[in-house]
């Protein structure tokens, strides 16, 4: 214990006591339990701070905390903290509200002490306009307390919907996360896993085998692969907790502290913004594939981009980015995955992140190449229709400063979806290489001349001359441009030039939407 220079025995033992707390709550569970805390290749909660926040900068509350629990031999096993660590800090400076699930205390289950720490941070997250990040390392509620831990998990999931759009929030699955314990973690807006040692499900591997009779292991479940490329559920899957925690940190620089807030601007020094290597990006063949990532990076600041859902919905890239220091987000169709068409999971994975965006002051920075909707049963079948309107909905709700620059095809309704001038976008931009139409130029000719074509002495000869004289007309951006749809018609190498200054035009954009209580989403 520090020397405070205390002579007084009364006085000497009280302090003493204090200091023999504070040592237990640092022990958790104890060293046989943080070793095998270890042997899993996890970190303990403490140490997650202590990665996550500034060195010196945690404020902890509820330190010594204690379950009320007298059921089921509960009465005879106490740890100070209850299984959580809860408090404040700062990240590169900025404050921040964490709290951080301690396995080695009753394997981090929920009870009500355990709820009601987590709540009072959430509470004063909320009060103060500061962000929430939530480690999750937990085998579920506390089973001994019964419908007292469902209380407190609902008591969790009300205040994540109140501060969802106020506070940015944030949830790292650094162990399990199973039963109603996933469902705070999926109204937050970003969920980070790591590989091989968490793993999120509503029912476990051993229900699954008893219902539907199916072999599964938990993570191939609801493992961080799993998770990051078929159900689109987290975010970012890690390869370890210290790149987890590392990319936490990345992701809440290209964010405010609060919906009332801006994002921090990096410092940023003028120079010649072209980029010739843009205009050779559009391949001659307008069916060939080419990736918009290096459309993206071509544009924003040098090494800015930071991708959100890299492995899911991969024909369609979002991501936040800086244009001279300043925060945006990017949406881009992907040639290079289904030639970049929307489907249903595509559509999602543009349509939260656009809200996100929005909720948070971030411009948004569009780049479209979209040969339109995916045909088929499956997507018909599961509601294209309705999913595809997330996107629309999502884009023509947002206020924020919008930009499209479409680079090649903008065909039929997408066109539209993808941030057009009739939804509200304030400026959009057209490559020569754009092609604007109500859809490709052989399928257009095939229905607009199909009489003509049957009826030629050589059908194929006619097609591919009506082709040719629909894609001189129709294929282009100038029709568009001549409308007023196209604010300009840009060489590839002037877009960064171009989006610094639109971007600097609209910095003070207002627009309010009609006064209602809120829209209603087609979810």
């Amino acid at each position: 214990m520090a020397k405070r220079n205390i002579t007084d025995p009364v006085l000497l033992e009280k302090f003493n006591e204090l200091e023999r707390k504070n040592l237990e709550a640092l022990q958790g569970g104890g060293e046989k339990r943080i070793e095998q805390q270890h042997a899993k290749g996890k970190l303990t909660a403490r140490e997650r701070i202590h990665l996550l926040v500034d060195e010196g900068s945690f404020e902890e509350l509820g330190k010594f905390v204690m379950h009320r629990s007298k059921d089921f031999g509960l009465d005879k096993e106490y740890y100070l903290g209850d299984g959580v660590i809860t408090g404040y800090g700062t990240i590169n400076g900025r404050l921040v509200y964490v709290f951080s699930q301690d396995f080695t205390v009753f394997g981090g289950s929920l009870s009500e002490t355990h709820a009601e720490k987590i709540v009072k941070i959430m509470d004063l997250a909320m009060k103060n306009g500061a962000p929430i990040i939530g480690l999750n390392d937990s085998g579920g509620a506390r089973i001994q307390e019964g419908v007292v831990s469902l209380g407190g998990y609902a008591d969790i999931f009300y205040r994540n919907t109140l501060a969802s759009g106020v506070i940015p929030q944030i949830s790292a699955i650094m162990g399990p996360c199973a039963g109603g314990a996933v469902y705070s973690p999926a109204i937050t807006d970003f969920i980070f896993m790591v590989e091989n040692t968490s793993f999120m499900f509503v029912t476990g591997p051993n229900v699954v085998k008893t219902v539907t009779h199916e072999n599964v292991t938990a993570e191939e479940l609801g493992g961080a692969i799993a998770h990051s490329s078929k159900s689109g559920v987290t975010h970012f899957a890690c390869a370890n907790e210290a790149e987890c925690i590392a990319q936490i940190k990345t992701i809440l620089s290209y964010m405010p502290q609060n919906c009332e807030d801006e994002a921090p601007r990096m410092p940023y020094t003028p120079a010649d913004e072209r980029r010739p290597a843009l205009n050779s990006v559009i391949p001659a063949n307008p069916n060939q594939p080419y990736d918009m990532r290096e459309v993206i990076n071509g544009v924003v600041d040098e090494g800015s981009f930071f991708e959100v859902h890299k492995n899911f919905a991969e024909n369609i890239v979002v991501g936040f980015a800086r244009i001279a220091g300043r925060s945006i987000g990017v949406v881009g169709n992907q040639p290079a995955s289904l030639a970049g068409v929307l489907d249903i999971h595509s559509s999602i994975k543009g349509a939260r992140f656009v809200r996100f965006c929005d909720c948070f002051n971030i411009p948004l920075l569009v780049f479209e190449d979209v040969p339109g909707f995916l045909p088929g049963t499956d997507q018909e079948w599961n509601a294209i229709i309705t999913n595809g309107a997330k996107l629309l909905f999502a884009f023509s709700e947002a206020t924020v400063p919008r930009v499209t620059v479409i680079t090649r095809k903008a065909y039929g309704g997408a066109y539209d979806v993808m941030n057009s001038k009739h939804i509200g976008a304030d400026m959009n931009y057209a490559w020569p290489t754009a092609e604007i139409a109500v859809m490709g130029a052989k399928g257009a000719a095939e229905i607009i001349f199909k009489k003509e074509i049957s009826e030629s002495a050589d059908p194929q000869a006619k097609l591919n001359e009506k082709v040719d004289e629909y894609t001189r007309k129709f294929a282009n951006p100038y029709r568009a441009a001549h409308r007023g749809y196209i604010d300009e018609v840009i060489y590839p190498d002037q877009t960064r030039e171009k989006l610094i200054r639109a971007f600097q035009m609209l910095e003070n954009k207002v627009a309010k939407l009609p006064k209602k209580k809120h829209g209603n989403i087609p979810l």
